[in-house]
């Protein structure tokens, strides 16, 4: 039981130094988007804000869903890392379930779960919330979430609003980082 104590203790550590927003328990459960429509989702969407994650080093990061012909949503994400040099990652999305098309399931790397990306809330022309949490022995939970934009900028009003969301699912926003919008001229088209 000690070297399990231990090996936790080391798993948690890793994860915080890596400024993952990890918390001892289960995942919340939001409720999603209700009659989400992943065709009107799709298209060019810009991070305003996110929960810290290891994957994520760059500015001007940006995710685009295309609808592929089997109903499953391509992901690309792109930011630019403090080099200069653009990053960029291609997934799949998929719909976990059809009676809740708000709770995905997305994977970048073949052999590996999907990670969740529960849309939380959406107006598709200006605004996105995203939710994603993942339990990890039962014992504690890491979480990500991402405040996203159809442009660069985003009204504070609007971000106040999807803040209050986050904080009535459970989520703390003290550890939201804001995203850097600016100078992304290598990603924009």
């Amino acid at each position: 039981m000690k070297s399990f104590q231990v090996l936790l203790l080391l798993l948690l550590t890793a994860a915080a130094s890596d400024g993952q927003s990890f918390h001892i328990g289960r995942c919340p459960e939001p409720s999603v988007q209700e009659d989400f429509n992943v065709t009107k989702y799709m298209g060019t969407w810009y991070e305003i804000e996110r929960l810290p994650a290891i994957f994520q080093k760059g500015k001007c990061a940006q995710a685009t869903y295309t609808l592929l012909p089997d109903g499953t949503v391509k992901v690309y994400n792109e930011e630019i890392l403090s080099n200069g040099k653009i990053n960029s990652i291609e997934g799949v999305a998929k719909i976990k379930n059809a009676s809740q098309p708000a709770i995905l399931g997305v994977s970048f790397f073949k052999g590996v779960p999907d990670g969740p990306y529960w849309v939380l809330s959406t107006d598709y022309q200006s605004h996105a919330l995203v939710y994603s949490c993942s339990d990890y022995l039962r014992l504690f939970h890491i979480d990500f979430a991402w405040i996203l934009s159809r442009t660069r900028e985003l009204s504070q009003d609007i971000i106040s609003q999807l803040h209050d969301k986050l904080t009535a699912a459970g989520v703390n926003i003290n550890r939201l980082i804001v995203t850097n919008q600016t100078s992304c001229e290598g990603l924009d088209q």
